[in-house]
């Protein structure tokens, strides 16, 4: 089983210069409403340059993403 799976408690980290770790149960929604399969831990783009969104696909690492600061949301 990932980890991850049977948390009660969500958490989403900040990594520095790269996406959100989601960890834990979440639901997420697309523009229209339409749900969007998630997994117990997943990364969601934060540089907007993911090609997968909301899903990080790595493209912050080939266009030079730099963040503001990391940490715990």
């Amino acid at each position: 089983m990932p980890n991850g799976w049977g948390e009660t408690k969500t958490t989403i980290q900040c990594v520095e210069n790269g996406p959100y770790m989601v960890k834990g149960p979440v639901v997420l929604k697309g523009d229209k409403g339409e749900p969007i399969t998630t997994m117990a831990v997943m990364s969601l783009c934060r540089c907007g340059g993911s090609k997968s969104k909301p899903f990080c696909d790595g493209t912050h690492s080939r266009i030079g993403f730099r963040s503001n600061k990391s940490g715990q949301a």
